[in-house]
């Protein structure tokens, strides 16, 4: 990673990327739809300093709201002093050479999203090897009772027996059917869901600001 003269120089702006073709089984047969242009963030943070800390913030999302939260912590993580890199899971990042990585996903039908379950399956290894933080952006589940609690445990089911996360959090998301495929606003509408934005952007920076980079 490059460093600059000044401190913390932000060198790569978000851009935007086309979201990848949903495939889903229904019935036995096939049906593929696309989403809509949703943001994806590929950004940079770097510190004068060549003896920062070099963390990587990745994840999975399916309409931008995941991606718009792990720039929010690639830049509270920058502004701690470390030379961050975010980048989405589909970009096939990369992953030696960090002291630390945070892997975040958004939730379809009560898992995490298939490639980011696939990318901790793939570098399972090296993710053992140095401090890992997950978080999960949702809709549901976001109450205090005990079930609540229960299922967002559960969606991390899949990944939790691989690695040794040293944090976990949940965030709730955003809901704009605008940017979901016909096929996620119908699984949308058949949960109930609504089109809000309920994430909690200083709980996510109070996280990003505590969460534990050092082994």
């Amino acid at each position: 990673m490059s460093r600059t003269s000044s401190r913390r120089r932000f060198l790569k702006a978000a851009g935007i990327g086309l979201a990848a073709t949903t495939v889903a089984c229904i019935g036995g047969g096939y049906v593929a739809t696309r989403a809509p242009e949703s943001a994806v963030v590929d950004l940079t943070f770097a510190e004068e300093s060549t003896m920062s800390r070099r963390i990587l913030v990745t994840y999975a999302t399916r309409a931008g709201s995941t991606a718009e939260i792990a720039a929010a912590i690639a830049r509270t993580l920058g502004d701690r002093g470390f030379a961050v890199d975010g980048k989405p899971i589909k970009a096939r990042p990369e992953i030696t050479g960090y002291d630390a990585i945070i892997i975040g996903s958004a939730i379809r039908m009560g898992c995490w999203l298939p490639e980011a379950v696939d990318f901790v399956k793939a570098n399972q290894a090296t993710l053992n090897s140095v401090p890992v933080a997950l978080f999960t952006v949702h809709m549901l589940n976001t109450g205090d009772d005990e079930t609540s609690r229960a299922n967002r445990a559960a969606y991390l089911d899949a990944v939790r027996p691989l690695i040794h996360p040293a944090a976990e959090a949940y965030f709730a998301g955003a809901m704009n059917f605008a940017r979901l495929s016909f096929l996620d606003r119908l699984i949308a509408r058949m949960v109930g869901a609504v089109e809000e934005d309920r994430r909690d952007w200083a709980a996510i920076a109070a996280w990003a600001e505590r969460v534990p980079v050092a082994a």
